[in-house]
Formats: C-alpha cells, structure tokens, sequence
C-alpha cells in the first residue's frame, strides 16, 4: 500500500436532511461536490485511507449529539451499477458504539487500503 500525502477524493455518508440525505458524499480537491443513491450504484474507491476525528467521535460515543466525524480519502473512484462487485469484509463506523474505524473488531484509523468498495450503505475491503 503507497503512502499520498493528499488525495484527490474524500467520501463520507451524508446525513443532512435535504434530497441528499442518506447518499454518499464525494468530494474533489478542486471543490466538486457529488451525490450517489448507495440503493442504486457501487463506489470503488482506489488508494484508501480512514480517516476520523477521534476528539469528535468520543464526544458522540459519550452522548453527543452526532455530527461528521469520520470519512474516506482516496486517489480514484468508479461509480458502477449496484450489484457489480462483492467484497467480504466490512469496514464499520458508528460513534454511538464505537469511537473507531473497526475491521474485524481492530481498529484501524488512518489505515490504507488498496481498494474498498461500497455495497448499499456499508463499506467493504478484502483484507
């Protein structure tokens, strides 16, 4: 797995309420903004890192009210048909069970990955 000190993506599951609630969220470097119905499409994003914001995520783990604390960043992403990829491992986020990034009960903050992919609204790698 290469190290990148920028990305050029960063992903996060929006939950504002609007026409975009509950869609995932891409953002360029440039300042580009996208929306993806995860019950229509797949996102495989390319050159991953977790990325969290542990002081935020602690406070919601405590009784906080939620807010956007934990995203992906990667250098590419392929928005494809629902349905066209299946990867076993989840890759799970919730602040009110736990303040981390876990994969297989390990956290893994700021950990890269080659590949992960979404499928509905989940997040999944091979590792």
């Amino acid at each position: 797995m290469k190290t990148s000190s920028k990305k050029s993506y960063k992903i996060r599951f929006h939950l504002s309420k609007g026409k975009n609630f509950m869609k995932w969220q891409v953002k360029s470097l440039n300042g580009d903004v996208s929306y993806h119905d995860p019950l229509k499409v797949q996102l495989k994003l390319l050159g991953c890192v977790l990325k969290n914001q542990a002081s935020t995520s602690k406070r919601i783990f405590l009784g906080a009210e939620k807010v956007v604390c934990a995203w992906v960043e990667c250098d590419a992403i392929i928005v494809m048909p629902l349905g066209m990829l299946t990867i076993e491992c989840p890759l799970k986020f919730n602040p009110r069970v736990a303040p981390n990034w876990l994969l297989r009960d390990k956290v893994v903050d700021g950990q890269e990955f080659d590949v992960i992919v979404s499928s509905n609204r989940g997040l999944y790698t091979n590792h």
